[in-house]
């Protein structure tokens, strides 16, 4: 027959400090993340209001920044009478600032969890990531 193991105390590593974001490198991000918003989502997902529909539609897709993550959102508005509140927010991607010019980039799953796909990205291959995977897009 096993015996049964006790409690014991061990110990646990302190978590690392998350990087702070230089102000330089949130300009450019934001720069460059507004201009592909503009150029490629907007003309794609922004569509008019539809009529006689009770179905929420999107309205504006921007971006920002909260700590080291540089999100990618949608605003929805809500026609039906029966709706809690007029609009409301979504983030369909994240962008998690590592280090200079280093990202993880990843996408919001069904159940509420962000999910990373891909680490280490450039900026530049951020965007490209951003333009072609659909996981991504708003």
């Amino acid at each position: 027959m096993a015996k049964k193991a006790g409690k014991r105390w061990i110990r646990s590593p302190l978590k690392q400090p998350k990087p702070k974001v230089p102000e330089s490198e949130k300009q450019l991000v934001e720069q460059k993340c507004n201009e592909l918003i503009e150029t490629e989502f907007k003309p794609k997902y922004i569509e008019s209001p539809p009529t006689n529909s009770n179905l929420n539609y999107r309205v504006d897709i921007f971006c920002k920044w909260y700590r080291n993550y540089f999100y990618l959102c949608s605003t929805y508005n809500c026609p039906s009478p029966m709706a809690i509140s007029p609009s409301f927010e979504s983030r369909s991607a994240r962008l998690e600032y590592v280090e200079p010019d280093c990202f993880n980039i990843a996408y919001m799953r069904h159940t509420g969890q962000w999910w990373e796909i891909k680490r280490g990205l450039s900026l530049e291959d951020c965007l490209v990531e951003l333009k072609n995977n659909s996981l991504l897009h708003p």
